[in-house]
């Protein structure tokens, strides 16, 4: 498929304001994974998503309408030491709202650095994600910080640490783009599936 229009909805703050209707893909992973640069990179624009160096930016569920059929929704950033005991609890709680209670969603892309081991977070949430039952797919970001020889390797490692097989995990740039075009022909796939009641 290609992404010929993309641009932001709205952003909500609490589980009263997520959106009801609708075909979604969200994007999780903790702060500082690179969700903001992967789907820039997804839609072809550098600015739709707010990139920052500094983690822990993105503290709302944030909605953006993608070829005037469906939304990418970029969730809060986990795992930010300095956010304070209350704003993570909020977070959670918001995420595992809408992950939970939101019929139109199809699919979970969750984020992990290719170059660091899957964290304690990273292992809750991909369990969290798969005993709900939610269609995930794993994606281990900003490859191009690695050597090509190297790349094998650390896949395997995240692999290995969230117990899944090495080919279910898709390594990805949002520099080079490398698999722009397999998540896209996933979310095209997921497109024609009808949404489980």
């Amino acid at each position: 498929m290609k992404i010929i229009q993309a641009e932001y909805l709205t952003s909500v703050v609490n589980k009263n304001n997520i959106l009801k209707d609708g075909i979604e893909f969200a994007f999780v992973g903790r702060s500082n994974v690179g969700k903001s640069s992967l789907i820039n990179s997804l839609v072809g624009q550098k600015k739709l998503c707010k990139t920052s160096s500094l983690p822990g930016r993105t503290r709302m569920i944030n909605y953006f309408l993608v070829n005037k059929e469906f939304r990418f929704v970029d969730l809060p950033g986990y795992g930010f030491a300095k956010a304070g005991k209350e704003n993570k609890i909020i977070w959670a709680n918001i995420m595992e709202d809408y992950l939970l209670n939101t019929k139109c969603l199809k699919r979970v892309f969750m984020l992990v650095d290719c170059r660091i081991k899957p964290t304690e977070l990273d292992i809750k949430m991909g369990k969290f994600l798969f005993y709900y039952g939610i269609p995930t797919t794993v994606i281990a970001t900003k490859v191009d910080k690695l050597p090509k020889s190297k790349i094998s390797a650390y896949i395997q490692t995240i692999a290995n640490t969230l117990g899944l097989g090495k080919d279910n995990i898709i390594p990805y740039s949002s520099e080079t783009h490398f698999n722009k075009d397999l998540i896209l022909s996933i979310i095209e796939n997921d497109l024609v599936m009808p949404i489980d009641d």
